[in-house]
C-alpha cells in the first residue's frame, strides 16, 4: 500500500480546552503552535510554514497572518489561511502535506483556535452569525430556521423517518461517546450518561436533545507536518498521512439528490480507498466530526461501513464503546462530550491513538485511523486516513 503523499504529523500542541473564560483565540493559537513545535523536538525556530484554519466563526476576526509576528517567526516559506468551514483542519493539513512533499517547506504548523465561551453569554449566541434575509438563501432564516442544530435536526428527522428508527439510535451515539469521554481527562463531560439522563434532557431542535449537540470550549490545537523521512527521526512516533480526499455534493438540483442526507463522505471514501487499496475493513478506529449525533451515523454509511439505515448497529448495546465488540468510534469523547474545536478535535485524538499515547482510552489496534471533517449542513467534507509508525515503515 503506497501513501498518497510523503508526509507525516510529528508534533501536537493543545492549550485551553476549557469552558471558562480564558485567553483570546489569537493567544491560544500562539501557545498551541509553540507546544506543537516543542512536542516535535524542533522548537519554534524549526517552523518554516504556518497555516491557520478558519471556519467563518467570530474568532476568525482576531486570527490572521500576523500570527507569524506574534510567534517571532522569520522568513517563513509558507504563511496561509485555509477556509473550508468545518473541513478546514484537514484541508490545512493537506496543504501542509503538499508543501513538504514538494519541498516548499520543511516543518509546517497548522492551527485552529476558538474562544466562544464567555461568562453570561449563551453558546448559541456566541456562535450566531448575521445572515441574509433576502433571496432563496434567506428563506429559511426569515422562517426562523436558525443555527446548526436546527438544520441538522432536519437531517436527523429525515434519517429516522426514512429508516423507521426511533430516537434511541441517537441516544446510543451520545451514551457511547460519553463512555469514551469518561476516560479522557481533557473532556468537558466525564460523568456517566444514562439513557434516562439522555431522554430527560430538553430538546434543542427536535429530535436533537441537549446531549446530541457539541460541547464548545475555549482552546487551540496545532500540529506540525513534515516529510516521512524527517518524521522517522523525530522526537515522537510519526503519524503518517496515508490518504486524503474531499467530497462536496454541490447544488441539490439533480434527480435523486436528498438534501437532508447526501453526504460528501461517499466521494471522499471512493478516492481514498481506491488510491491506497484500503477498504473499510482495514480501518481500526474512526474519529468522526460529530457536532451533532446524527453525523457519525451518516458518515459510517457514506464510507461503506454499514448499508443505509444500519449504522445504528455500530452503537447498539455499547458495541463502539470501550471494550465493545465493534470498531471504536470517537475515542476521546468527540465533540459531543469531549470538546468542540471543530476539525482539530478528531485530528488530535487520532494522533494520540496512533502514537499509543491515549492513556486509559488507548485502543489495542490503532494502525489505521479514519478522520473526518464536516462543514455547513453536509456541504463540505474532508477525510484523511492516518497510519501509525508500524503501518508504513
Amino acid at each position: 500500500m503506497k501513501p498518497q503523499l510523503d508526509a507525516a504529523i510529528v508534533g501536537l500542541g493543545q492549550t485551553g480546552l476549557t469552558r471558562t473564560e480564558s485567553r483570546s483565540a489569537a493567544e491560544l493559537a500562539r501557545l498551541a503552535v509553540i507546544a506543537a513545535a516543542d512536542d516535535a523536538g524542533i522548537g519554534i525556530s524549526g517552523i518554516d510554514g504556518l497555516i491557520l484554519c478558519r471556519s467563518g466563526g467570530a474568532s476568525d476576526a482576531v486570527l490572521g497572518l500576523d500570527l507569524q509576528r506574534a510567534l517571532g517567526l522569520r522568513e517563513l516559506k509558507l504563511n496561509r489561511i485555509v477556509l473550508c468551514e468545518g473541513a478546514s483542519a484537514l484541508a490545512a493539513i493537506q496543504t501542509a502535506a503538499l508543501a513538504v512533499s514538494a519541498g516548499m517547506a520543511t516543518n509546517v504548523a497548522c492551527v485552529f483556535a476558538d474562544a466562544p465561551v464567555t461568562p453570561g453569554t449563551r453558546i448559541s449566541t456566541a456562535f450566531g452569525r448575521q445572515k441574509t434575509g433576502m433571496g432563496m438563501e434567506g428563506l429559511r432564516y426569515t422562517a426562523g430556521l436558525f443555527g446548526g442544530a436546527a438544520v441538522h435536526a432536519l437531517s436527523a428527522q429525515r434519517y429516522l423517518a426514512l429508516h423507521g428508527l426511533s430516537e434511541d439510535v441517537l441516544a446510543d451515539v451520545a451514551i457511547t461517546t460519553r463512555a469514551w469521554a469518561s476516560l479522557n481527562p481533557h473532556a468537558s463531560y466525564r460523568q456517566p450518561l444514562s439513557r434516562s439522563d439522555y431522554f430527560s434532557a430538553r430538546y434543542i431542535a427536535d429530535p436533537l436533545r441537549l446531549f446530541d449537540c457539541a460541547a464548545p470550549v475555549n482552546g487551540a490545537i496545532a500540529v506540525v507536518v513534515t516529510t516521512g523521512a524527517r518524521a522517522a527521526d523525530g522526537a515522537q512516533p510519526a503519524v503518517r498521512i496515508l490518504a486524503y480526499a474531499e467530497g462536496h455534493p454541490g447544488a441539490p438540483d439533480r434527480q435523486g439528490f436528498d438534501r437532508a442526507l447526501t453526504h460528501g463522505g461517499a466521494l471522499a471514501a471512493k478516492t481514498m480507498f481506491e488510491r491506497t487499496g484500503l477498504t473499510p475493513a482495514d480501518i481500526d478506529i474512526c474519529e468522526f466530526y460529530d457536532a451533532f449525533s446524527i453525523m457519525p451515523l451518516l458518515a459510517l454509511e457514506s464510507y461503506g461501513f454499514y448499508p443505509p439505515g444500519h449504522a445504528c448497529n455500530a452503537y447498539a448495546q455499547g458495541a463502539a464503546a470501550p471494550g465493545g465488540t465493534a470498531m471504536p468510534i470517537n475515542t476521546g469523547g468527540g465533540h459531543l462530550s469531549g470538546y468542540y474545536l471543530q476539525g482539530m478535535t478528531p485530528v488530535a485524538e487520532a494522533v494520540l491513538q496512533a502514537r499509543r499515547a491515549a492513556g486509559d482510552r488507548q485502543c489495542a489496534r490503532a494502525r489505521t485511523i479514519l478522520v473526518t471533517n464536516e462543514g455547513g449542513r453536509l456541504d463540505y467534507h474532508a477525510g484523511m486516513i492516518f497510519g501509525s509508525a508500524g503501518q508504513w515503515l
